[in-house]
């Protein structure tokens, strides 16, 4: 499977741990085609939205250890949080896209992002987007920023996220994942290659599906939510001539907890195996993590059905009806997923861009497939014993 799928112009790391076991690690490809070097096992990639899933794991471990609860008003803990609108916002609304702060009035300058001051306080002077508890739309950056903020305030030792996840989880396990990979560090990162036109439509053959993809991603009115998104953050763009991801400075130094997480497949892997162990959370939290709280919703900002919950999103088991897959895609095709009941952790990274996301990227469901099969015929014979 990889050789054809290295052969499809495609450059990955694939990982499956089962029962906090790495079983599969696989890398093929190239990590820059156009200089020829290759994709080996210390290839670094940007994760995209992959982030959001460790980022809100981060959370969810001050939670378990009481320093903050879902239903808490975030005024509760960052008083100056209430201006404007917002003092009824819980941390449970943020973590399922519900605070309404799906972007800001104010432009946001890469200067501002590496503040973390400077943006507590546009979050401050921030006005909801939409009334509180009347839709859930994507937060696809300010996740990150208001991720952050949240910790900065409920951590008993007041670290941002990046050290809580540095301190609390990576360096503790040995795990390489990075917020604000370190500058000499950048050389070991792949090239993000934006998909041609050919490919793009030839996956359009194989699943119309992704057409809705394209849609979310290009079809947006002048004034849309989804238009301000992109104009609120004009250091990031993504499309056919410019790549600022491929910038150092972005994801070097910049610590965004909603895209800009460096990693490798088997160490965010590696992550998620930790949960599921016991070692990050307690089992009576992942249980409750296990569920979605929004099931097939059109999400407000990206105009399609999706299933989330937790500060995660959900993918309907393959092979289990009524059980779920939690985890997040990020953009470009990369996704990390979680089987709690088999204990599986797939996750899949790459920096040949899909066309598609999550489970409508090809690459990426054959893998999903390839593992659930395997664990379901071991679990099979284990029971017929």
């Amino acid at each position: 499977m990889l050789t054809e799928i290295c052969q499809r112009r495609k450059s990955i790391q694939a990982q499956f741990c089962g029962r906090g076991q790495l079983v599969v690690d696989l890398c093929g490809g190239y990590a820059d085609k156009a200089s020829l070097r290759r994709w080996d096992e210390g290839t670094r990639t940007i994760l995209f939205s992959v982030t959001k899933a460790v980022a809100a794991l981060a959370v969810h471990i001050l939670v378990d250890r009481g320093c903050i609860a879902y239903s808490d008003t975030i005024c509760t803990h960052w008083p100056e949080f209430a201006r404007n609108g917002k003092e009824r916002i819980t941390l449970e609304d943020v973590l399922l896209h519900r605070a309404g702060l799906a972007v800001f009035d104010e432009t946001v300058t890469l200067e501002a992002a590496r503040d973390p001051i400077r943006i507590g306080q546009i979050i401050e002077a921030q006005k909801p987007n939409w009334a509180l508890g009347s839709r859930s739309g994507y937060h696809a950056v300010t996740f990150g920023w208001l991720l952050d903020q949240i910790v900065r305030r409920v951590d008993p030792k007041k670290r941002g996220i990046a050290q809580f996840i540095r301190e609390e989880i990576t360096d503790k396990q040995g795990i390489d994942f990075h917020l604000g990979l370190p500058m000499p560090l950048a050389h070991t990162v792949s090239r993000l290659v934006y998909p041609p036109l050919c490919y793009q439509l030839r996956e359009l053959v194989r699943d119309p599906r992704v057409l809705v993809v394209q849609g979310v991603l290009h079809l947006r009115t002048r004034h849309s939510l989804r238009s301000r998104v992109v104009k609120n953050t004009p250091w990031v763009r993504v499309d056919g001539k410019v790549n600022t991801f491929n910038n150092p400075k972005i994801f070097c130094g910049l610590e965004q907890a909603a895209a800009l997480g460096v990693s490798r497949a088997k160490d965010v892997g590696k992550i998620f195996a930790l949960m599921l162990s016991g070692q990050l959370i307690s089992q009576e939290l992942l249980n409750q993590l296990s569920k979605p709280q929004i099931i097939n919703q059109t999400d407000y900002v990206m105009k399609i059905p999706v299933s989330k919950g937790h500060g995660f999103m959900f993918e309907k088991h393959p092979r289990k009806p009524g059980k779920w897959l939690f985890g997040h895609p990020g953009f470009g095709g990369s996704t990390v997923m979680v089987d709690p009941e088999e204990e599986l952790v797939i996750a899949y990274v790459c920096n040949g861009m899909k066309t598609a996301m999550g489970e409508l990227t090809g690459t990426y469901r054959r893998l999903r497939k390839a593992a659930i099969d395997a664990v379901m015929a071991i679990s099979d014979g284990r029971c017929r014993k």
